[in-house]
């Protein structure tokens, strides 16, 4: 059953509280999921198999579809940054990254149980990541990414009317999103 009104309300109310106003409701059921998003991650992703939040310690592809399906409500936030190197990318992941596991904790104090968020970026918790998720040093603040979870961010994300671009070089503006599922 869908969220109402007064739930889509208190839900944004709490966003307010963390100042995140770059965010949109969504259907999830309208979330893309895609085999190739989970290639992209085993043959082009240097964190493969290195985070306990990353594949392969993530569920498979068709896991994923599934577990979108289970929601009927959910939140698309949008964080823009420019970073001087490269390297600056995980120290700011890690900082909003951490303000979102804090998100995800109010909206479930709230009273919506079946909030799990899904991060902007990759863990980066953990200067070294044990890459299992048995022996992560950050077991409760650990979460995936929307790619870790198959999801074709740009493909989703342009369907709610986001504007998202492959960036050819750091010194570009970069856009990332988390996904808060809420019910």
């Amino acid at each position: 059953m869908r969220l109402n009104v007064k739930d889509h309300q208190r839900v944004d109310e709490i966003l307010a509280s963390f100042r995140y106003t770059s965010y949109k409701w969504i259907d999830p059921q309208q979330i893309i999921v895609a085999q190739w998003v989970r290639m992209k991650c085993m043959f082009g992703c240097g964190e493969y198999g290195h985070g306990g939040a990353c594949p392969p310690n993530t569920p498979s592809v068709a896991e994923c579809e599934r577990f979108f399906k289970e929601y009927t409500d959910a939140v698309i936030l949008h964080f823009a940054g420019r970073m001087n190197k490269p390297e600056d990318r995980h120290a700011w992941s890690a900082k909003i990254n951490a303000k979102l596991v804090k998100l995800e904790r109010a909206v479930f104090l709230a009273g919506f149980e079946r909030a799990f968020l899904l991060f902007m970026d990759s863990c980066c918790f953990c200067k070294e990541c044990t890459g299992k998720r048995e022996t992560c040093d950050q077991p409760r603040m650990a979460r995936p990414s929307p790619e870790a979870m198959a999801v074709d961010v740009y493909a989703t994300v342009r369907r709610f009317g986001f504007q998202i671009n492959v960036r050819t070089d750091y010194d570009q503006k970069m856009d990332r999103f988390a996904f808060l599922m809420v019910s």
